[in-house]
Parts: structure tokens; sequence; C-alpha cells
């Protein structure tokens, strides 16, 4: 395979924005060719609240990666978060007109087509529709229904919603920004294919992805997307805890929390002390490691408390939608000390760390590796899969037209007479499309 395509993610979050370039090697692994970081000032639980401030943040963060890797960033692949996000489930399904046909691509179009034909509460779109079990005539669960005979096609549905406004205040800071926005993905569906692991989806596992402003919950089930959610708290909360109840400043709250802090109270001892430097000349404040990790294990239980009960939610109790794999946690806040103990403790489930280096080169920078960077690692991988499927598509829409020339050529056929074959069109998925209206909309809303 050509290692010359180029890919890039824009993970915009609410701590951080993350801009990663890669390409992938003869090994099908990916190499990061560069890698920009900055500070993210306009962004508040993952929804945009200052598009001056975010496209500035933006930008430096595709210079910073410009300069490392020595190429031009035109487009990339954004994902989307925030609390305006919900899921629900629904079933649908299509009459064909010909029942002696197989099923192709064009009967999954129409049905998901008219799913998308859904009425949403006011304000909101449709981002992501993900098929899982289908059903033809009376025979059900059926996953790949393509190339069977029936009259009936079936499916139900995972339906991810947004806020129109919050998705096109994104496209309208990519496109500020100098930039094309070639797909916008949701975030937890980019870190679960940055972490987890065949297998673990078809045992079924929970993947937590703890950002700065919000936790993206995404449950996966005999290799099928089940259940996705977005619980509006994250790192930040704690910070801010352990600025109010030290009564410091958030940056040094901040550096508490990652060089001391523990999500289990257990393990320090009352003797366990750490100075903080006074304000102006101000006495140094003198705070226990108990106390600390009091303030950090009440607001990170309460947020696992919040996921493990839209993890009940889902069903994880029945026998039918047990996680075999358990909990796989992620981002940046996955890093804090005893977590993963907690986590285990709380759920009863199995946990364990996700990192995003299965997917990186083997002579990727050790930092990459950090659960911190798992959402910018599945942005590039899809980045990097939508091209080499385009390149599939294009490859078959160029045998398809040749062949049939090439026979009218054999034929000899009077060329006045011979209308051009039109060109097959390429199957585009709904999210395409509405990728495509989203950049007509920011176009003219110049």
């Amino acid at each position: 395979m050509e290692n010359n395509k180029i890919a890039v993610g824009l993970d915009i979050g609410t701590t951080k924005i993350v801009a990663m370039i890669g390409r992938k090697n003869e090994y099908d692994k990916i190499e990061v060719v560069g890698i920009g970081k900055a500070k993210s000032l306009g962004v508040k639980r993952g929804v945009v609240s200052n598009i001056t401030q975010t496209i500035q943040s933006i930008q430096q963060a595709v210079d910073e990666a410009e300069s490392v890797s020595g190429l031009k960033i035109e487009e990339v692949v954004v994902g989307i978060a925030g609390q305006h996000i919900r899921s629900l489930h629904h079933s649908d399904y299509i009459t064909r007109n010909n029942a002696d046909e197989v099923i192709d691509d064009t009967d999954i179009e129409n049905l998901v087509n008219q799913v998308h034909k859904l009425v949403m509460l006011p304000g909101e779109e449709i981002i992501h529709v993900l098929p899982q079990e289908y059903k033809v005539d009376s025979q059900s669960d059926i996953k790949e229904p393509i190339g069977m005979y029936g009259g009936r096609l079936e499916a139900n549905f995972h339906v991810v919603v947004g806020q129109v406004s919050s998705i096109r205040n994104i496209g309208r800071c990519v496109k500020s920004a100098g930039l094309d926005l070639s797909d916008i993905t949701l975030e937890p569906l980019a870190s679960a294919s940055a972490v987890l692991s065949l297998e673990e989806k078809e045992a079924g596992v929970a993947l937590i992805d703890i950002g700065g402003g919000t936790t993206d919950l995404a449950i996966f089930k005999d290799g099928i997307i089940r259940h996705t959610a977005v619980i509006p708290f994250g790192g930040n909360v704690i910070t801010d805890d352990i600025k109010e109840g030290c009564s410091i400043i958030e940056k040094q709250a901040e550096l508490l929390k990652i060089k001391f802090g523990s999500a289990w109270p257990g393990e320090n001892k009352e003797t366990e002390i750490v100075s903080i430097p006074g304000l102006r000349g101000r006495e140094p404040k003198e705070i226990t490691l108990k106390n600390l990790s009091k303030i950090i294990h009440a607001r990170v239980q309460e947020i696992i408390e919040h996921v493990y009960l839209e993890i009940k939610n889902y069903g994880h109790e029945t026998a039918k939608g047990k996680l075999i794999a358990g909990i796989v946690l992620t981002g940046g806040g996955a890093q804090l000390k005893h977590l993963r103990q907690l986590v285990e403790y709380i759920t009863g489930m199995d946990a364990r760390i996700g990192f995003p280096n299965e997917h990186l080169a083997g002579d990727s920078d050790d930092a990459l590796s950090s659960p911190s960077y798992a959402t910018a690692v599945g942005l590039l991988m899809e980045g990097l899969n939508k091209d080499f499927k385009e390149e599939e598509v294009i490859e078959e829409i160029i045998e398809e037209t040749i062949n049939p020339i090439e026979q009218e050529i054999e034929e000899v056929a009077p060329i006045e007479e011979e209308k051009p074959k039109p060109k097959p069109k390429k199957k585009r998925s709904f999210f395409e499309k509405f990728t495509e209206s989203l950049k007509d909309f920011l176009d003219n809303a110049e």
C-alpha cells in the first residue's frame, strides 16, 4: 500500500486542542509525522462558547503540527462531543418492490434515509445512524443482509442526536481557521477505534473516556455499538473542587491533582503534607494528601456512579447484555492514580486503562501512547480509513466504467448514436451527505 496518503485528526477538547498528522506505513500501522497542541480557551464541556478563542487555539495547534511535519494541513477530521449529545433506539423497515432481486447497498441506504426522516426536537439534528441487527422477512438477527432475498427489510438502529447550533459552531471555527471539514465523528466512537480490540467489542465492553469537560461512554456488544452517552462532568470539575476545598488558585489545584492526586483516600496517611506557595508574599498553605484524596474521591465516585447508571440502563445486568470484557478507561482523566481500582470497586466489573499504542508504529513517541491522545489517534484513523475506502470506490468506478466502454468499442457501434454511459454513483452514507450540507451552510453563511 502507498504510504503517502496523509490524514489529520483535530480533537477540539475542553482542556486542549490537538492536531495530529499521520499516514499508514507498509505494516498498516499509523506513523504520526506531526502533532500540535494548544490550550483550549473557548470550549466548555465539549461545546464551543467563544468562537474567536477557539479559532486561535485551532490555528496554534495546526501551525505547530505543520512546523513539526513540514506539511501543509488543508482538511481535517473533527470529533464532536458535549452535553447536547444524546442517543436513542429506533426500529424501521422498507418493503422492497421486487423480492426476487437480492438486497443491495441501495436498499440499506433507503432504509437509513428513512430513519433520517425521524422528527427530532426543535434545533436537533441526527449525527449518526448506526444499524445494529437486520431482519429479512421473518428471519431475525442478521448482521449482513446484502446478497439475501426478501420482500421486507427491517433493522434496529442506534441514532445519535446533537444540537444543530453546536455542530455548526464547530464547523464555523474549523472553516475560519482556514481548514476544510472532511468528516465529523462522535468522539467516543473515535476513542473506541483507538483503544478497543475486536475481541473486546465482540465480548461486550464499556469504554469510558474521561476528558476535561465531559465523560463519554460507548458500549459495544457482539461487535456492534449498543449505547452512547455524554455525562457533563470531567477532570475540570475535580480541579474546581480542589480549588474550592483547599482555597488555592486553579493552576495550583491542577498541579496538585496531577502530581499527588489519588482516587483512593485510604492510600495516604494524615502525616503526608504538601506545601503550596502563598500569593504575593503570603504564608504558604499546608495541605494533607489525605484531605486532597478525599476531595478527589468524592467527585470521581459521583462521575463513575453516573456512568454506571447509564451502563445499567443499557441492560448490563441482563444475561443477553452482559459485558464480559468489562470497562476500558481512557482520556486524560484515566491517568488519575488508583482510578481503575475505584471503578472496579464501585461497578464490580473488570477494568483496564486504554492506551492508543496498538495502532501506532513501533518507533512512535512514547508520549503519543498516553490515554489523553486516544481521541486524536481515533480521529486520525478515521481519516486514513476514509481515504482508503474512497480509493477502493474510485477503483471500482473506473473498472465498471472501462469494461462497458471496451465492449462498445469491440461492437464498433456508430459514435453519433451512442449515448455516453453514466458513471456509477458512489454510494454515500447519510453522514457524508450531512457533512456536505454543513459545508454548504458554512459557505453560504459568509
